[in-house]
């Protein structure tokens, strides 16, 4: 539409008249049409882009959708009754019409369609040091240099660590290694089972995102929600209660997410 905006939109020229070097008009010469139509048509195309590239954001409790797909619906009413009352349209308005038509199909039909619904940009996490793919929630990030307990390798229950070269207590050479009492005492000591679930005390809050729209509800118990958590939207979980976490939205907000399944966890 920008492009059209450069067109003439109107061919006029009167019956035994040379029109050959006649300057025709075009929408910069008319504020009135370059901004009813051309201008506010880029910036609907603008505002849904936007909107699939970072959904959740909302302007005045509308989304940038929203505000987009009636943007391009006004273009295209104002293109299509500029259109009837201009005999001799040019290319640019034509253009124009053609151009609003296919924007505000798009914007009407992008909620719609799942293909067109879709996020343009994947979520970044909001740890930016952690590298490598996003575990789901609930599964145990493997370990590895900087975890804890990272780089070292299991031994086997009741084995004894290998003892070298500057260990203390190591064999002598041409003597048998002698078994210290009180680490043989530690060694046959039961060890806790791994992969136990926490206590409830030892949450820690943590970055997340839901894969589709979910409702919010208020720590009252209220079956009204309060907020709906958008895809590509980060959360901080700061509770668990239960199956259910209690997340905070970027305006402060706090609630219970009763279905956390399939979660992304930053």
């Amino acid at each position: 539409m920008f492009i059209a905006s450069f067109l003439d939109y109107s061919n006029y020229c009167r019956s035994g008249v040379d029109c050959a070097g006649m300057d025709n008009p075009n929408a910069w010469d008319s504020l009135g049409l370059l901004m009813s139509v051309f201008l506010a048509g880029v910036i609907a195309a603008a505002l849904v882009v936007v909107s699939r590239a970072l959904p959740g954001r909302k302007v005045a409790w509308l989304d940038l959708g929203q505000f987009g797909a009636a943007l391009s619906i006004f273009a295209l009413w104002t293109a299509f009754w500029t259109i009837l009352d201009i005999s001799n349209a040019g290319a640019g308005l034509i253009l124009g019409l053609l151009a609003a038509i296919v924007l505000a199909a798009g914007a009407v039909a992008g909620p719609l369609v799942p293909f067109l619904k879709a996020p343009l940009l994947s979520p970044a996490s909001p740890a930016q040091g952690v590298q490598g793919g996003q575990a789901p929630y609930g599964a145990q990030p493997s370990q590895g240099y900087g975890y804890p307990g990272g780089g070292a390798q299991q031994q086997p229950y009741g084995a004894q660590p290998s003892q070298g070269y500057g260990y203390p207590g190591g064999p002598q050479q041409g003597r048998p290694a002698q078994a210290d009492p009180a680490h043989t005492q530690q060694a046959q000591a039961p060890q806790p089972a791994q992969g136990g679930a926490a206590p409830a005390g030892d949450f820690t809050p943590f970055w997340f995102a839901v894969p589709v729209a979910r409702p919010l509800y208020g720590e009252d118990g209220s079956p009204n929600p309060i907020a709906e958590l958008a895809p590509g939207t980060w959360y901080l979980a700061v509770e668990q209660r239960g199956q259910s976490l209690i997340a905070q939205t970027q305006d402060g907000r706090r609630g219970v997410l009763q279905d956390t399944t399939g979660i992304q966890r930053g």
